[in-house]
């Protein structure tokens, strides 16, 4: 499992909350995804995978260099 270091702003956390989505959440995902891919809407990259509620999730980020991520949004996905 990779390591990353997340930067979370007072903007980015309020908006994955909208979605009903923590950063523990967000943070578990990203770091050991079920598949990755990029994102249809915004080309950016994205992981599924489960939270530890067992939720899926869909999250979306951006990558600022090897190790660290600005998480964009994310969403449950079915």
């Amino acid at each position: 499992m990779p390591y990353y270091s997340f930067v979370w702003t007072d903007e980015n956390t309020a908006h994955v909350a909208e979605h009903g989505v923590t950063q523990e959440d967000f943070e578990t995902v990203v770091c050991d995804p079920e598949s990755t891919g990029v994102s249809r809407s915004s080309g950016l990259p994205i992981a599924f995978g489960f939270t530890a509620s067992g939720r899926r999730l869909a999250c979306v980020y951006k990558m600022l260099d090897d190790h660290e991520i600005f998480p964009v949004t994310a969403y449950e996905v079915e």
